[in-house]
């Protein structure tokens, strides 16, 4: 994740805690492993292209049992891909993982600790935890060789501050004021989304050796018209509860969630305008049904926004229950909510860069 304020998962070990409603974020992962696998045949294309050491760093890496995921996935393919050349000696990996401080890095050392065990017999793998926001400079110039990103670019560093200095709310009880506002609303998240994700790729391209490769994957959308924003999914529930007085609807007003989900079309532009990066390839990715299940899905929203939530409104785990209560009845398809979210055009978009110089 990315914006720093308060912005965590719940690190409860119950069943409103991450850890236990995770499972769409494992299905993006596994959805970007053959792209992983093309990078890194890529960085190791013959026995002479194998450096004698190598940077595979994760960011946004989060915690709980999909935090070594990505990084698992990138050590796998480079082991497979030096076996594949003849038995070439793998290179000595460096793994370093990112999040922001308020993240569960204790979860994350120990799974850490995990991974040195058990590729003790493959090459040598050293692991570190570098916390801070990735729209900030954390690796050395020139020192990384594959980036690997889940579930995060879609945070942004903060909301767009125009509509909190004018004080557009993200959802108005007037329905025909919201509607008017609506387009002011997701294009000041575009310009947004546009400035972060401009500033990550030059950040990262500063890290990065030449011709290193990156492939990051986030919470998107079709780009259609109708489609709603990804924030809709949090202010739809928190309406229906202010309309009924469970929550201040003065603090619903000033509530603005730090989130975007690009189209491919809009990440292409970005990536095209900055420069620093040959897009290899963009991929849509459909949102697997199996695990978007009105319950469940209520759960992983919870378990995403209620450190985020709670801060804002000062809320008890009671009033967490309605939210989440309300939000399975706003995801049941058949609902008017249902309709007006089109859940069931969310997609996830990935991308495969490689540095230009």
């Amino acid at each position: 994740m990315a914006s720093t304020g308060v912005l965590c998962v719940n690190h409860a070990d119950g069943e409103a805690g991450y850890a236990h409603n995770s499972a769409m974020q494992r299905a993006d992962q596994n959805k970007i492993k053959p792209i992983i696998d093309e990078a890194v045949t890529g960085l190791l294309k013959s026995a002479t292209h194998v450096p004698s050491s190598m940077v595979l760093a994760d960011l946004g890496c989060s915690s709980g049992p999909n935090a070594l995921g990505l990084v698992s996935i990138a050590v796998d393919a480079v082991f497979n891909r030096c076996a594949a050349l003849n038995g070439q000696a793998p290179p000595e990996l460096s793994v370093p993982l990112n999040d922001l401080p308020d993240n569960d890095f204790n979860d994350v050392a120990k799974r850490l600790v995990l991974l040195q065990q058990g590729t003790q017999s493959l090459g040598r793998v050293l692991t570190g935890i570098v916390p801070g926001s990735f729209y900030k400079r954390l690796f050395p110039s020139n020192s990384l060789h594959l980036v690997v990103s889940s579930n995060s670019l879609h945070w942004l560093s903060q909301a767009p501050e125009d509509l909190k200095s004018n004080r557009i709310p993200l959802h108005d009880q007037d329905e025909s004021l919201r509607r008017a506002r609506r387009n002011m609303a997701i294009q000041a998240y575009r310009r947004q989304f546009r400035k972060d994700f401009t500033l990550f790729l030059n950040l990262r391209a500063q890290e990065l050796v030449p011709r290193g490769r990156m492939v990051v994957s986030m919470v998107g959308s079709r780009g259609c018209n109708r489609m709603a924003p990804v924030w809709d999914i949090v202010t739809f529930p928190l309406n229906d509860m202010a309309s009924r007085g469970v929550i201040s609807r003065e603090m619903l007003d000033r509530f603005y969630v730090p989130m975007h989900g690009p189209s491919d079309v809009e990440l292409r532009e970005i990536i095209e305008d900055e420069g620093s990066f040959m897009l290899n390839k963009i991929q849509v990715h459909e949102v697997e049904k199996r695990v978007a299940a009105p319950n469940m899905a209520a759960r992983v929203m919870r378990a995403v926004f209620e450190p985020m939530i709670v801060h804002h409104f000062g809320l008890s785990g009671d009033v967490m229950d309605e939210f989440v209560r309300t939000l399975e009845q706003h995801l049941t398809p058949g609902s008017p909510q249902h309709a007006a979210l089109h859940l069931d055009d969310r997609v996830s978009v990935s991308a495969f860069l490689t540095k230009r110089f």
